[in-house]
């Protein structure tokens, strides 16, 4: 079964210093090796912070494009893996496994396959 790990970050990672942050990129590039190496990260990547985002909309027939992110929030979408494994409960290993769980939130949310079934 394939999830998405959505990596979210606020006010703790930009508080953190530079060698602190490089720790924990360092901590999430050998997590992704494992998981590499054992057939289970299908993708991902940290983003670039949310001051860089485009948000775009199409509203009777007019696009609409804003920048920044789509909603203010505390925390903000700062990365994503992209995982195969057999259950959610391997997902959810997965995810508590990442350094940046304990300083920001990784969601874990199942990737739907095919069209809307409800």
């Amino acid at each position: 079964m394939k999830y998405m790990l959505l990596i979210y970050l606020g006010e703790a990672w930009d508080k953190m210093s530079v060698g602190e942050r490089q720790e924990i990129d360092r901590g999430q590039k050998q997590l992704s090796e494992e998981l590499t190496a054992s057939g289970k990260l299908l993708g991902g990547s940290p983003l670039h912070p949310t001051s860089s985002a485009t948000s775009v909309r199409v509203r009777d027939g007019n696009r609409l494009f804003t920048d920044g992110p789509f909603a203010e929030t505390r925390e903000q979408l700062g990365g994503y893996k992209l995982i195969d494994v057999k259950d959610l409960d391997e997902a959810l290993d997965i995810a508590a496994r990442c350094p940046v769980a304990r300083v920001g939130t990784v969601e874990v949310r199942p990737v739907r396959e095919g069209p809307p079934t409800s």
